[in-house]
């Protein structure tokens, strides 16, 4: 990846609805250099999918809950069986393993404290957890999808 892909990345990242034409403008290059820039790194898995961002207040979705998870299983067979059920529930939009204190980060959208409950329950019922700790997003100072490159 050169200078000139990044350049071209750092406009998807921000609005991936441009034109080809339009991007190759902000770019330098033409049309066509620049669209095969963008299917090369689409090919080769630098840009996974293109996606629309929503504002989740605005769709029902106010309260943002990270939820931690200590177990004491550690197991390869209990991590599929867990991951598999957290991966089938739409509340969840990030799903960490991670290194230190805890062992698992979730972060969950919900409309509001009552469906929380609800999702929390069904957790707790998928496979036997350790500590599960809470905590609820007052606000959110900084959301970006965007690598600095």
């Amino acid at each position: 990846m050169d200078d000139m892909d990044r350049k071209i990345l750092r406009i998807l990242q921000d609005d991936s609805s441009r034109s080809v034409a339009d991007i190759a403008r902000e770019v330098g290059l033409s049309a066509s250099p620049c669209w095969k820039r963008i299917s090369r790194l689409q090919s080769d898995g630098v840009i996974r999918r293109q996606v629309t961002v929503l504002d989740p207040d605005m769709c029902g979705f106010g309260l943002t809950v990270f939820v931690s998870i200590k177990t004491g299983e550690h197991s390869s067979e209990w991590l599929q069986r867990f991951a598999k059920n957290v991966e089938t529930m739409p509340e969840v939009l990030e799903f960490h393993r991670m290194a230190g204190e805890i062992d698992y980060l979730l972060k969950v959208v919900v409309p509001d404290v009552k469906s929380f409950d609800l999702f929390y329950k069904r957790l707790i019922d998928l496979t036997p957890l350790g500590d599960v700790t809470s905590r609820f997003s007052m606000e959110t100072i900084k959301d970006t999808t965007s690598l600095p490159l």
